[in-house]
């Protein structure tokens, strides 16, 4: 069973089963784990692109356009890839278009499209679409987007303005090409999970000196004949009784309720050399019907071939002692519910940074425009982030400095207003941020509370009032925390809230303090007080390689539409809610 625990640890640990949790209020660990490693948090969806336009330009003399539709998607190097065509509609200048793209959604990059519209000359009508060259074709404009501005919208279509490709600034003089409108669809069959508690009874003993450490590893059947483990429990510790935490399927990833289950009960041993203790093939319906009639199932161990009984049946007995199914939503039913993402940044302006005036200071400004790690952390955290949020009005704040004729503020607002602490766009953080840089004195100790206690405020109003937010706060920052107690009181009381906290760490400084408050890392925060974090809402990561790629940035924001889940689920907000 190369897919089953070989320590203690991992034997602890589920494959889709339940994990082992320091907070009795976080019994949903196991549907995380199932969601996030089959992307059903957004991360790596599946969605399906339809197509229509109106008011195309008729090209033909004698009839109206044949438009045909070809998509591109923008390479890292900025370069456009050819992916798709649609068929060719004939004679229409207002198409509805039947072939459909399939494209993977990655929330924490952003995706470029292009869209091409096509007239296909008579000529051409009996040529595959794929043989077309396009350079033989009339261009009846093109027009853009982002794939997240596509799912962001409530009803995840997006109208776009046709523009020819001289046309890349519009002008009132321009001619009218017609309107473009893409459409997006989560291509899943099924969103139902089901929720199981397994016990055994009479379980034989494996070991000589103990009783045996039972887990179960369920495993869907293929057309092959082939067990492939999709979920698995936590090891019970000497116990021939056990009842092991909730499980979770997704009745799309096992195939039907009618499909084939084997769930195989295996003793743990730390070489990893697990003892079959006893099997059973069974699919989810009769699983439920096990519940529903109160009945034990025997577990039974396969001879060897050329026995008379190929199976010998065991006293041990498998039960169902719970059985409901649930719809999860996904990170893209939020979105297209109306849920926001507000994105918020606070930046570090502590001594330990350097004169910003002098080229080896983490704060200096290039003349070349090249961007400093603070300001390439913003713009690139807050490309991704900025279309998830409505009005495009961030709060953003300092911490650390001195403001002209003031002491020294761990929360200041970086626009130097009194008054407010919004900015518009990532254009404005952008702005705010240099202007500041001319505007405090760099001062000291580096505290988070006061920005993370501000973020939470900001939250808890918005929670108050029923608004669909989720907020997410990027603490940029050099240097070692000096309130680490205080953080972590504070990142305690905010993980209640509707709130993530993305932190980077710029420069050659040890952030090992840093790692503790990402509960990836160990054992979830605890207060001062001896409360436990409801949830994680921490993800940290160090920027040091940020000039070899977006992975840094990617891998900051891989987590975010999981935790967004974590709380939704956790405070049961559906997202017609």
């Amino acid at each position: 069973m190369g897919n089953c625990c070989s320590d203690v640890g991992g034997g602890m640990t589920a494959i889709g089963g339940t994990a082992p949790s320091t907070s009795t209020s976080n019994q949903n660990d196991a549907a995380d784990w199932y969601f996030k490693s089959h992307g059903i948090h957004g991360i790596f969806s599946q969605i399906e692109l339809s197509f229509s336009a109106t008011n195309l330009r008729d090209r033909d003399v004698f009839s109206k356009s044949d438009p045909m539709v070809v998509v591109y998607i923008q390479e890292r190097d900025g370069a456009f890839t050819e992916v798709f065509r649609t068929e060719v509609v004939l004679n229409s200048l207002n198409p509805t278009w039947i072939t459909k793209y399939t494209i993977t959604y990655q929330f924490e990059i952003v995706q470029i499209l292009l869209f091409r519209v096509f007239d296909v000359d008579t000529q051409f009508h009996n040529v595959e679409v794929k043989m077309l060259k396009l350079e033989e074709q009339q261009s009846l404009g093109e027009a853009s987007c982002a794939l997240s501005e596509i799912v962001s919208k409530p009803n995840r279509s997006l109208t776009l303005d046709l523009v020819q490709r001289e046309e890349s600034v519009p002008s009132t003089h321009s001619q009218h090409r017609g309107k473009f409108t893409v459409h997006a669809e989560e291509c899943f069959s099924s969103k139902t999970t089901a929720e199981m508690t397994l016990k055994c009874l009479n379980l034989e003993s494996k070991d000589l000196f103990s009783k045996s450490d039972p887990f179960l590893v369920i495993s869907k059947v293929v057309e092959s004949g082939m067990s492939i483990p999709v979920c698995k429990t936590e090891v019970s510790k000497n116990d021939l009784n056990p009842t092991w935490k909730p499980v979770f399927l997704n009745i799309q990833q096992v195939g039907s309720k009618d499909s084939p289950l084997v769930i195989e009960c295996f003793n743990f041993n730390s070489n990893g050399k697990h003892d079959l203790i006893g099997k059973v093939q069974k699919s989810l319906a009769d699983l439920e019907k096990l519940h529903t009639g109160r009945e034990g199932e025997n577990l039974f161990l396969p001879t060897p071939v050329g026995h008379d009984n190929q199976n010998k049946a065991l006293r041990s007995k498998l039960f169902v002692e719970k059985y409901s199914e649930t719809v999860q939503y996904t990170f893209l039913d939020y979105l297209a519910a109306g849920f926001e993402l507000n994105f918020m940044v606070a930046i570090d302006f502590t001594a330990s940074n350097g004169n910003p005036r002098l080229p080896d200071s983490l704060h200096y400004i290039d003349p070349s425009g090249r961007l400093n790690a603070y300001q390439k952390a913003i713009y690139e955290v807050g490309e991704v982030l900025q279309f998830y949020d409505a009005d495009k009005r961030f709060p953003a704040w300092g911490f650390g400095a001195r403001p002209i004729d003031g002491p020294v503020s761990h929360c200041f607002n970086l626009n130097g207003s009194s008054n407010y602490c919004e900015v518009e766009g990532i254009r404005g953080i952008m702005m705010a941020y240099t202007s500041a840089l001319f505007n405090v004195s760099l001062a000291g100790p580096t505290l988070f509370g006061h920005v993370i206690n501000r973020a939470a405020m900001i939250a808890s109003q918005s929670l108050a009032n029923d608004a669909k937010k989720y907020f997410v706060l990027l603490i940029i920052t050099d240097g070692v925390i000096t309130d680490l107690q205080e953080t972590k009181d504070a990142l305690v009381k905010a993980s209640d809230l509707p709130l993530s906290i993305l932190i980077v760490g710029v420069g050659g400084a040890d952030f090992k303090e840093m790692e503790i408050l990402d509960a990836d890392k160990g054992e979830r925060l605890e207060s001062s007080t001896g409360r436990v974090a409801s949830r994680d809402i921490v993800q940290f990561v160090p920027f040091r390689d940020v000039q070899n790629g977006p992975s840094v940035v990617q891998e900051l924001l891989a987590e975010l539409p999981s935790q967004f889940l974590a709380y939704m689920r956790s405070r049961e907000i559906k997202p017609c809610s």
